[in-house]
């Protein structure tokens, strides 16, 4: 399918009576309007494998996650369901690679939820919730656990939280036949201190993910056992170029190319970097540069559906950037469109 079959469904946290989902056609990359729902304050959103319907971590009542219904011909929600976060600051939302659970991480409140979705993605109340337990060397920012995302694996079989406040990625076992959570062995993946594990994302075959360090400045390729689903350290690349090692940084996001290709998002330099994945049989990386994004805050970005585009979202440039992805993953910037403090992008096929 082409970006032209897709819709761009983005978050906005403008305030103002600006908050809310806003809906584009994405043909070519290029976004027009095409319907806005309003949302308190919409952090993230996941898509069901089906495409009609739409999760949302929304920062509004103590942290919720709402369900929505999507008109895939214009992109316009309604809304079917809030449910409780289970913890402060919900930062991320993601459904099961077959859309039988949603799951939310709660920033603030140091928690990864667990719900039921039923038949038509119609989401329950929260049928498991997890608690982090732990610090890192960084004062200001590691005294409490912070799961900052929640990623299901490629087999639906675990779900992995990377935790900015104990730099590990923890690791549950998803038991379908009690709705739960269950302790996995090995339980996770613990990272250097200091790296501040942000978004994680899976290679096209599943054999390696790849963590985005956010206190750091780097990403981590994780060896994924595809029997039992533990991962395992084994290379990182930072996502400055020499020349700015140092500078000011927090990476944000991460995707992985149909092709390969790796990308981060790099919030202080306004970049995102390029990596050439799976140099070797230990999952290496080569950097292919680093792309200015053209504004402030590049907090999270997509790659099309097609992977003919990748669309980054500058928070604080109030805008969205369209660049081309060339043959050899390199970036070229093709558009650009106004949009008030946009924060997420996810697409949704057209009906």
């Amino acid at each position: 399918m082409t970006d032209a079959d897709h819709l761009a469904l983005v978050c906005s946290t403008a305030g103002d009576g600006e908050s809310g989902v806003y809906a584009y056609d994405a043909d070519a990359g290029t976004l027009s309007e095409t319907a806005t729902t309003s949302v308190e304050h919409p952090m993230y959103l996941a898509v069901h494998p089906q495409g009609d319907r739409v999760y949302v971590a929304n920062r509004t009542d103590g942290g919720t996650v709402s369900a929505f219904a999507v008109d895939r011909s214009d992109g316009s929600l309604e809304r079917l369901a809030d449910r409780s976060s289970e913890g402060a600051g919900p930062c991320y939302v993601s459904v099961d690679p077959v859309g039988r659970y949603a799951f939310v991480a709660n920033y603030g409140g140091g928690t990864a939820a667990m719900y039921p979705l039923d038949g038509a993605g119609d989401l329950g109340p929260a049928c498991d919730v997890v608690r982090h337990e732990g610090s890192g060397p960084n004062a200001d920012r590691q005294a409490d656990p912070h799961p900052h995302s929640a990623v299901p694996g490629p087999d639906g079989r675990s779900l992995y939280v990377p935790d900015l406040g104990t730099d590990e990625v923890a690791r549950y076992r998803i038991d379908a036949d009690e709705d739960r959570l269950r302790p996995a062995d090995p339980p996770g993946v613990t990272l250097p201190p200091g790296t501040g594990p942000r978004h994680l994302a899976f290679g096209p075959d599943g054999e390696y993910g790849y963590l985005a360090g956010e206190l750091d400045s780097t990403v981590t390729v994780l060896a994924r056992d595809a029997a039992t689903g533990a991962l395992e350290r084994v290379a990182s690349a930072s996502t400055l170029p020499e020349a700015a090692e140092g500078t000011e940084n927090a990476p944000a996001d991460v995707h992985v190319h149909p092709d390969g290709p790796v990308y981060v998002s790099n919030r202080g330099h306004r970049s995102v970097t390029a990596f050439a994945a799976f140099d070797d049989a230990r999952g290496g990386l080569r950097s292919l540069g680093h792309t200015p994004t053209g504004g402030a805050n590049p907090r999270d970005f997509a790659v099309a559906p097609d992977g003919r585009h990748l669309l980054v979202e500058n928070r604080d440039g109030y805008d969205v950037a369209t660049f081309s992805v060339d043959a050899d993953g390199r970036l070229t910037e093709r558009a650009r469109r106004a949009v008030p403090k946009p924060t997420c992008l996810a697409f949704v096929p057209r009906a």
